[in-house]
């Protein structure tokens, strides 16, 4: 006789894999969310955006791509939900919107509820740090899709800004500095190609001490991603920025692109900064030219800011009190033939 369990989809698993999260789902909570979890939807009560005059929605969505396979073969897995969780609240963050609620989506080829229950700690202890709830989500199983020991998580947050206080490219001009923030490692994008050049081409094993580094090569590419958060909505209700740019996939210079008007230029000056030792050992081990590592990777910069000449010293004090390492990197200046909202990268890092 054919059964559900027979075909791979353990009810009974998943039923014990929400049990075991309840307990950090409890812990991301703010006072708007109604109910727990358990139920088809996750409630948040929206009365609280009566004080806004005209309440702007945010929202997002993204996963953290390949930087999974490392947590799955290292057998680590309450980290990667601060990977998820940061990619989602800091694109919401660049408009100057707060992060309100998150739900996720875990796709696996077993329930194992242990495992399962640790990706979420990680999401709900991730959801904390940025202030928003964990409001809900999804577990499915999917035998025959994905191996028993495979699974990919995925999200969604929703945000609020008051609109006179959105943030963006219309609010950019000549004279502005470009706040850079430090990142906290690779964070969660450009895996594909660290994993082909350190992995599968060089051969490096994970369990590697790489003195360089300072620890295993493992625990250097699981280094969780930095969420900047409430740090960018401080420094965005404290000093007159104008807009900010998330360092995700494409680099650098690209992200920035995508809040400058076509009155502007900027230019970024490499040396105010030193490459992080985990980008310099990519770059020397696959012989990548660099214009390939800064259009894949961040370069040690997660997030920037830019921001009126005249706030550059308060607003990198302001990080600081935040636990967020900056420095002004660069300048807005206006856009001159042919370099219309371009991104100019100059000199050599220190």
């Amino acid at each position: 006789m054919s059964t559900y369990e027979a075909a791979g989809v353990s009810i009974e698993a998943g039923d014990k894999a929400v049990e075991l999260m309840k307990v950090w789902i409890e812990k991301a909570r703010r006072p708007e969310m109604v109910g727990g979890i358990g139920g088809f939807a996750g409630l948040f009560d929206a009365s609280a955006l009566k004080s806004y005059d005209r309440p702007l929605l945010a929202s997002s969505a993204d996963g953290v791509g390949t930087k999974v396979a490392i947590a799955q073969a290292l057998d680590k897995h309450d980290t990667i939900g601060f990977d998820l969780v940061g990619m989602l609240v800091d694109d919401l963050v660049v408009c100057g919107a707060e992060p309100l609620f998150l739900t996720d989506y875990i796709a696996t080829g077993r329930v194992v509820p242990e495992r399962i229950a640790a990706i979420v700690k990680g999401i709900a202890e991730a959801c904390v740090e940025a202030g928003c709830a964990l409001v809900g989500g999804e577990t499915a199983e999917h035998p025959g899709l994905l191996g028993p020991e495979e699974y990919d998580v995925a999200g969604s947050t929703t945000g609020v800004v008051e609109a006179s206080a959105l943030l963006g490219a219309e609010r950019v001009v000549p004279g502005d500095v470009v706040i850079a923030m430090a990142s906290s490692g690779l964070h969660s994008n450009g895996y594909s190609l660290v994993r082909h050049v350190l992995l599968a081409t060089a051969g490096m094993s994970l369990d590697a001490h790489v003195d360089e580094l300072g620890r295993t090569l493992g625990e250097e590419l699981l280094e969780p991603t930095k969420i900047y958060a409430k740090a960018c909505l401080a420094l965005a209700r404290g000093t007159g920025t104008h807009a900010m740019s998330h360092v995700t996939g494409g680099g650098l210079a690209a992200n920035l692109e995508r809040v400058l008007p076509e009155s502007v230029s900027v230019t970024l000056d490499r040396g105010t900064w030193a490459l992080p030792p985990i980008f310099d050992l990519v770059r020397r081990t696959g012989s990548v030219e660099r214009a390939d590592l800064e259009k894949t990777l961040n370069c040690g910069v997660g997030m920037v800011a830019l921001t009126p000449a005249e706030d550059a010293s308060a607003a990198v004090a302001l990080l600081a009190e935040h636990g967020v390492d900056a420095w002004v990197a660069g300048e807005v200046a206006a856009a001159e033939d042919g370099a219309a909202g371009v991104v100019r990268m100059t000199g050599d890092y220190a």
